[in-house]
C-alpha cells in the first residue's frame, strides 16, 4: 500500500479559536487525513504567553518561542495563522512565510483587506497556498463559493449581515426593548463581542469583509475607498419607530458595480419585515449575491465563535492537503481590474428621518419647506409628542431621492434653533 504524504503543520496563536482548532485537528486526525487521502500532525504550536492556562494539553517540543523561528523551518508546510491585527507579528508571520513558500491559513479579515493584493503576488509568486475563508463570515462558506461554486456567475451586486455582534446587538434591542448600552454590555457578557467591540459597532469589521467580497467577486484590486458608518448613534426610539413603520434595522454590507464603477458601503439600513434580511438574528450572517445567470443566492450560517471559525479553517487546510493550489483571489493578479470609486452621495435612497423638536407653531412647516428646497420629497410624516411636552419627534420617510441632497436637508437642519439634538438618518432598502 502506498504511504500517505505527510504534511507538517505550525499554529501561531493560541487564543480560543487557536485552542479549539488544536483540539479538533487531533481528535478529528484519523477522519480528516481519510477524507483528504493524506497524513498530517501538528508540529509546532507558538503562542504570546506560553505559561497561559488553557484548555488544552500541548507536547513541550511542539513549543516554539518565537513566531519568527517557524518562517524558516524546512519541516514546516503549512503556517496557521491566528494571532489577528494588519500589523506586526501577524503581518510578518505571513508575510515571511509566503517568502519561505510555505501555505498560510489565515483568519484574519484586517491584514486580507489591506494586504491582500501584496500577499497574493507573493503566494502565487511562489506557487503557495494563501487562504482565508474564515475570515469572512466565520462558518458561512462565502469565500470559495464564490471562488469556485459560483465561477459560472457575473455578479453584480453583493451584500447582506456579515457581523455578528451588532446584528445580536440590534436583533436584542428589538426583541428584548432594551438600550444599545444594556444590549452591548450583554453581548461582552454572553462573549458575543469583545471587551472592546469597537470594530463590530463602528462598522469598521464590517468594512473588511466588504472589501474583501468585493474583490472577489468582482475580479478586482481591493479597493480602500469605501463609506462606513456603523451603529453606535441608533437607540431603542429608532428601533420602536422602524417597527410601527414596517421595518427592521439592520448593520448591512453593500458592494455592487454601477455604471462601470464600485461602490462599497456600511451603514444601517431599514429593511421592510416581510424580507429574508429581517428575518437573520442573532449572531447569524447572512450574504446575498446578485448575479447571473443564478439570480439571488442566499447563504446564511453563525458569522463568529471558535466552531463556526474551525469549520471554515478546517475548509481551508483540506484544499491545501488535497493539493489544490490555486490563486488567492480565484484568478491570476495579472488579470484582476482597478475600478473607479464611486460615492455614496451620488445614489439615491428612501430614508428615515428623525428629527427632535421644540414644539412650537410653525416647526412641521419650516420642516417640509427645508426637505422641498432641497430637492427630497416626503412620503410620510409622524409627529410623536414627547413626555416633555415641549418637545416632540418628527418621523419623515422620503420618496427616493440623492444621498448628497439628504445630507445637505439634514445640514440645514442641523442649524435650526427649535432642533434639540442631531438629526437622524437611516436609508431604507427596499430590494
Amino acid at each position: 500500500m502506498k504511504k500517505k504524504k505527510v504534511f507538517n503543520i505550525a499554529i501561531v496563536g493560541l487564543g480560543n479559536i487557536g485552542t479549539y482548532l488544536y483540539n479538533f485537528l487531533n481528535k478529528n486526525k484519523i477522519y480528516l487525513s481519510n477524507k483528504n487521502n493524506v497524513d498530517f500532525k501538528i508540529t509546532h504550536v507558538c503562542a504570546k504567553n506560553i505559561k497561559k492556562k488553557r484548555k488544552v494539553r500541548i507536547k513541550k517540543k511542539q513549543w516554539i518561542k518565537n513566531y519568527k523561528d517557524i518562517i524558516s523551518k524546512k519541516n514546516v508546510d503549512i503556517i496557521i495563522e491566528l494571532i489577528g491585527g494588519s500589523e506586526g507579528a501577524a503581518k510578518n508571520l505571513v508575510f515571511g512565510a509566503l517568502k519561505n513558500k510555505k501555505h498560510v491559513v489565515t483568519a484574519n479579515k484586517a491584514l486580507i483587506s489591506k494586504y491582500g493584493d501584496q500577499l497574493a503576488k507573493i503566494a502565487e509568486k511562489n506557487k503557495v497556498n494563501l487562504e482565508f475563508e474564515a475570515a469572512v463570515c466565520g462558518g458561512v462558506p462565502i469565500i470559495r463559493s464564490i471562488k469556485e461554486s459560483l465561477i459560472a456567475n457575473k455578479i453584480n451586486r453583493i451584500y447582506g449581515i456579515f457581523n455578528g455582534t451588532s446584528n445580536y446587538v440590534l436583533s436584542s434591542m428589538d426583541q428584548k426593548k432594551t438600550s444599545f448600552n444594556e444590549t452591548i454590555n450583554s453581548a461582552i457578557t454572553l462573549g458575543y463581542a469583545e471587551a472592546n467591540p469597537s470594530s463590530d459597532i463602528n462598522g469598521d469589521d464590517v468594512g473588511s469583509k466588504v472589501k474583501i467580497l468585493s474583490s472577489l467577486s468582482f475580479n478586482s484590486f481591493i479597493n480602500q475607498n469605501i463609506h462606513i458608518e456603523g451603529i453606535k448613534n441608533i437607540d431603542d426610539k429608532d428601533v420602536i419607530n422602524a417597527n410601527k413603520l414596517g421595518y427592521k434595522i439592520k448593520l448591512l454590507g453593500f458592494s455592487e458595480i454601477i455604471n462601470k464603477k464600485l461602490y462599497q458601503r456600511v451603514h444601517p439600513t431599514l429593511v421592510k419585515h416581510s424580507s429574508y434580511i429581517a428575518s437573520i438574528n442573532g449572531v447569524l450572517n447572512a450574504v446575498i449575491i446578485d448575479g447571473k445567470p443564478i439570480g439571488k443566492n442566499i447563504i446564511q450560517g453563525e458569522g463568529a465563535g471558535p466552531s463556526a471559525t474551525t469549520s471554515a479553517l478546517i475548509s481551508d487546510i483540506s484544499s491545501i492537503l488535497r493539493g489544490n493550489i490555486k490563486y488567492p483571489f480565484a484568478i491570476s493578479n495579472n488579470k484582476r481590474k482597478k475600478f473607479s470609486s464611486g460615492k455614496i452621495s451620488d445614489l439615491f435612497f428612501s430614508s428615515y428621518v428623525r428629527l427632535e423638536v421644540k414644539d412650537k407653531y410653525g416647526v412641521l412647516s419650516d420642516v417640509t419647506k427645508i426637505f422641498s428646497k432641497n430637492k427630497v420629497s416626503i412620503k410620510r410624516v409622524l409627529q410623536t409628542p414627547q413626555k416633555n411636552k415641549n418637545n416632540s419627534s418628527i418621523i419623515i420617510i422620503t420618496h427616493s431621492s440623492k444621498d448628497v441632497f439628504l445630507q445637505k436637508t439634514l445640514k440645514t437642519l442641523a442649524k435650526k434653533s427649535y432642533i434639540i439634538q442631531q438629526p437622524k438618518l437611516l436609508r431604507i432598502d427596499n430590494g
